[in-house]
């Protein structure tokens, strides 16, 4: 589809392009497996000499329709859809990634990222040095190693809602010829592009705000195309020398700036296969196509919940980068001028037991392990998403013991509002 389209067009009609008598709506390929005349022709495919499918654990017609669209949205030039956002995480960094390689992580990265590379990666032979996302130059340049292989961050931190440097970090990463992998989940490709920033390959879980119904786990892995791998071949031998399972394909000789994706695609997808199955892939498209409608909504609702929650006295703090009281209101206008996220931080006087009392009280906000959709919901991560974590951890990754996690739907603001004051109050 033709890039001069805004995204509210690119959401409702990118990825998916009917010829003339094909289905208007993206088409579930709801089947393991896909028919080939000859021998030879499925053998092409093996050998990577032909584009096509033979195998949904591999790629299948309505993952990358939908996979498009979200390319699209990013700017980038190859797409793939995992499983989960956990799934895609994980196959971002192990495709550059192997024993004995080191990863930058910002701290305030989400529990479940965070245990991934710090401690099931650790496992693998991957290790990785900590940053805080707020550190200067200096600090950050130090934090890198002779074998440093990418830094991992997030647009907006969940929960800590941290919003990063992303130029600054970008600048360092490319400094010491690594790319830069940013989590783009909380901000969507609608309130924020980080390519243009200088970030590198990008991830979301799809679950969240892409979906927008809480229907369907998934996970997406976008690549801009603007690293140039083949620099580097000492650094990543996997996408520049021979792949032996493949013949010996050397993939930015064969596929360019389709590289990354290329392997992450035939190489990981094949080998661990987190697929997303297309059923879920058809629903998730469901959820694109208003995405650039429920956004916008959401952060109008959180901003305004935010200002009532500011001016409430029970409460002790307010994070939300929407805010002007909120020290990342700066990097906010810089890098997602028309909104951040609908999600909101915050404290109570009366610490962690007063959270606890405070959420039981919600009628119309739920508690439930999920984050980012239609619905208000709220958690405590202390004690459910970041539970791994010791106390040295979370106050690493910006999670204060009394923090609450509060998701702002697109329902009534005022009833929103409503729920929280009649919780505080009773």
């Amino acid at each position: 589809m033709d890039k001069t389209y805004t995204k509210g067009t690119l959401c409702v009609q990118a990825g998916w392009n009917p010829g003339n008598g094909e289905a208007r709506v993206l088409p579930i390929y709801q089947s393991t497996t896909f028919k080939y005349e000859t021998s030879e022709q499925m053998g092409r495919l093996f050998d990577l000499e032909e584009e096509g499918y033979f195998y949904t654990r591999l790629q299948n017609p309505t993952n990358d329709f939908v996979a498009a669209k979200i390319c699209a949205l990013e700017g980038g030039v190859a797409a793939m859809l995992t499983s989960s956002g956990q799934a895609a995480n994980y196959y971002a960094i192990f495709n550059i990634c192997e024993a004995g390689d080191h990863v930058v992580l910002s701290s305030t990265v989400y529990g479940g990222t965070f245990n991934l590379i710090a401690v099931t990666m650790k496992k693998m032979g991957i290790s990785c040095t900590i940053v805080d996302p707020d550190s200067d130059v200096e600090t950050l340049n130090a934090a890198f190693l002779p074998n440093t292989k990418c830094v991992v961050a997030e647009t907006i931190a969940n929960p800590a809602l941290v919003v990063l440097d992303i130029e600054k970090f970008a600048l360092v990463a490319h400094s010491h010829q690594v790319p830069l992998i940013v989590d783009n989940t909380f901000a969507t490709p609608i309130n924020c592009n980080p390519f243009i920033w200088g970030a590198d390959i990008v991830t979301h879980s799809t679950t969240k705000y892409m979906d927008g119904h809480a229907m369907c786990v998934g996970g997406a892995i976008v690549d801009s195309g603007n690293f140039d791998w083949s620099l580097y071949p000492e650094k990543f031998p996997g996408l520049c020398s021979p792949d032996d399972s493949y013949h010996g394909v050397i993939y930015t000789e064969r596929f360019g700036k389709k590289a990354y994706i290329t392997k992450a695609t035939v190489q990981l997808m094949r080998d661990l296969g987190s697929i997303q199955s297309p059923q879920n892939a058809f629903l998730l498209n469901i959820g694109l196509e208003t995405l650039h409608l429920r956004v916008p909504r959401h952060c109008e609702n959180a901003l305004k919940t935010a200002h009532f929650l500011e001016n409430h006295e029970k409460v002790a703090w307010v994070n939300y980068p929407g805010l002007e009281s909120s020290k990342y209101y700066g990097l906010a206008q810089k890098y997602m001028p028309k909104g951040t996220c609908g999600v909101i931080s915050f404290g109570l006087k009366g610490g962690r037991e007063e959270a606890a009392r405070m959420m039981d009280k919600l009628k119309l906000a739920a508690i439930v392990t999920h984050v980012a959709d239609a619905r208000t919901c709220v958690l405590h991560p202390a004690s459910h998403t970041h539970r791994q974590m010791n106390e040295q951890q979370l106050k690493e990754a910006g999670v204060n013991p009394e923090l609450i996690r509060f998701s702002v739907g697109i329902e009534s603001v005022e009833d929103i509002i409503a729920d929280l004051e009649q919780a505080l109050e009773g």
